[in-house]
């Protein structure tokens, strides 16, 4: 089994730092692609960033410039570091993992989420 854990979330007022940080544990072999959605009160999820095992990232318009998004693959693990923050990032933030088991499954594995509230 795999399990992914966030972490690092809370209240922060606007123009504030937070880092968001997600380790994936289990039966892995490799992790692919790694990334940050986001989900908002009646809104849809929507990916805020993700990152290839080779480093390459992808931003959401929204975030570009304020946010980053980095991997220790040694660690199976990727950060958020959101800078900037505005009262629209407001949303409980989730982390995905694109995992390759030992069983030789590729699976998408989901964090619990964790809560990001801005305050203007």
């Amino acid at each position: 089994q795999v399990q992914v854990v966030e972490s690092g979330g809370g209240l922060v007022q606007a123009g504030g730092s937070l880092t968001l940080s997600c380790a994936a544990s289990g039966s892995i072999l490799s992790i692919n692609v790694m990334g940050w959605y986001r989900q908002a009160p009646g809104k849809q999820r929507e990916l805020v960033a993700t990152i290839r095992s080779s480093g390459s990232t992808n931003y959401a318009d929204s975030v570009k410039g304020r946010f980053t998004i980095s991997r220790a693959n040694d660690k199976n693990t990727v950060y958020l570091q959101m800078n900037s923050l505005k009262p629209e990032d407001t949303a409980v933030y989730y982390c995905d993992a694109s995992v390759l088991t030992s069983a030789l499954i590729r699976n998408d594995y989901w964090g619990q989420g964790t809560q990001v509230t801005v305050s203007s």
